[in-house]
């Protein structure tokens, strides 16, 4: 008996040694939990900042206006940003593209890689540049739109062209003309010899000056900005071409304008473009003709229209006039001495201002421009032109101060 209940007890022991034993191993276990927790949390936050920086990336890639590729070694592409998206849904002219990318990414997955141009005649017209780079495992293709830096480039040359143009005939003038001179006996001829030189001299001096003002106006970034009373922009424009007009026999009439309509902005250069619209209107206007200026509001613009009854501007010429060093009628602007960047100043200056330019005419009637600039804060006179204190559009409702 006492045999059997020591072999219980020896029983039960064991029993209860391997309790404490699983006891132990479960809180082993249970202590290994957190751990494992923690590793697993870990390895979601490292996972979900992985996702995050592929999504800055893709949004980054996105961000870039060139179109951008990358497929693997078998030409399939794996990866492509929204404006690649755009060139691959588009129709026409970009098949073309999509071709020569084709074409380009199997050369670059050789190891050769390659650029080539395409002009697409559209419309609208561009210009793009494919070009492709071999990478470890497959390509990397750049689409780029250049139609813009092939127009600059463009702009940039007939530029460079026209200035050495305008620039070496007056001074070529001036040369000839001093050789001359040097050479005669004759006083009278001499004096009109002299008389040319300093004529041709000023034409240089106009032509530097105009440069120097058109280049002021497009750096320009910190202009003055407050309200311009209209009637002395008109008033102070006409004054300074007055004297030019009246050689011509050319009347220069401005019509009455509010002392309450105003413009916002750079009193100095609103009136330089109202100048040179009337500059313009003279020099292309017959002897004993009028040239008008006259301004209107409506409450949120100030429009300024310069009207002359001249030559007119041909239809195939209207959307170039503004271009710089430009002209309709190059011998009569030679005639009249003009460098043919008052149009092209006028429209930078209606730039800055944020606002619009505008031209109407019939050739061998003459032509209106009209220029729309905002107008100046507080309130304004719009109404009737009759009423000879409030100028504006006689449908418009009015509004007094």
């Amino acid at each position: 008996m006492a045999v059997l209940l020591g072999l219980v007890a020896v029983g039960l022991l064991v029993a209860v040694v391997v309790l404490a034993l699983r006891l132990r191993a479960a809180e082993a276990e249970a202590a290994k939990v957190p751990e494992l927790t923690r590793a697993v949390d870990d390895g979601g936050r490292r996972q979900r900042a992985a996702a995050d920086t592929v999504d800055q990336l893709r949004a980054a890639l996105d961000a870039v206006p060139q179109g951008v590729l990358v497929v693997d070694a078998a030409g399939v592409v794996v990866a492509r940003n929204r404006a690649a998206r755009e060139v691959a849904a588009a129709r026409h002219g970009d098949a073309l593209v999509s071709g020569v990318v084709d074409e380009l990414s199997a050369a670059a997955i050789e190891g050769s890689g390659g650029s080539r141009t395409i002009e697409l005649y559209g419309p609208p017209a561009r210009v793009v540049e494919v070009v492709a780079r071999p990478l470890p495992r497959g390509a990397l293709v750049v689409i780029d739109d250049i139609t813009e830096a092939r127009r600059l480039e463009a702009v940039r040359r007939d530029f460079v062209a026209n200035l050495s143009h305008e620039l070496k005939t007056p001074v070529g003038a001036i040369g000839l003309l001093a050789e001359t001179l040097l050479a005669e006996p004759d006083p009278d001829v001499a004096h009109r010899l002299t008389e040319r030189v300093v004529n041709e001299s000023f034409r240089v001096s106009r032509t530097i000056d105009d440069l120097l003002e058109l280049s002021r106006i497009e750096a320009s970034q910190e202009d003055v900005r407050q309200p311009v009373p209209v009637h002395l922009v008109l008033e102070e424009a006409a004054d300074r071409i007055r004297p030019a007009a009246e050689l011509s026999d050319i009347v220069i009439r401005v019509a009455e304008v509010s002392a309450r309509v105003s413009a916002w902005g750079d009193r100095r250069q609103l009136v330089s473009a109202v100048a040179n619209l009337l500059d313009n209107a003279v020099k292309y206007s017959s002897p004993g003709s009028v040239v008008d200026v006259r301004a209107a509001t409506d409450g949120t613009t100030v429009a300024i229209e310069v009207e002359d009854h001249g030559l007119g501007i041909p239809a195939r010429d209207v959307e170039r006039i503004f271009e710089r060093f430009y002209r309709v009628d190059r011998a009569r602007s030679r005639d009249t001495g003009g460098t043919g960047l008052g149009l092209a100043i006028v429209r930078h200056i209606v730039a800055n201002h944020e606002g619009e330019v505008a031209v109407r005419s019939t050739e061998g009637q003459g032509s209106t421009f009209t220029v729309h600039v905002p107008a100046g804060p507080g309130p304004v006179a719009v109404g009737d032109a009759a009423d000879p204190d409030v100028p504006g559009d006689p449908t418009a409702p009015r509004r007094s101060a």
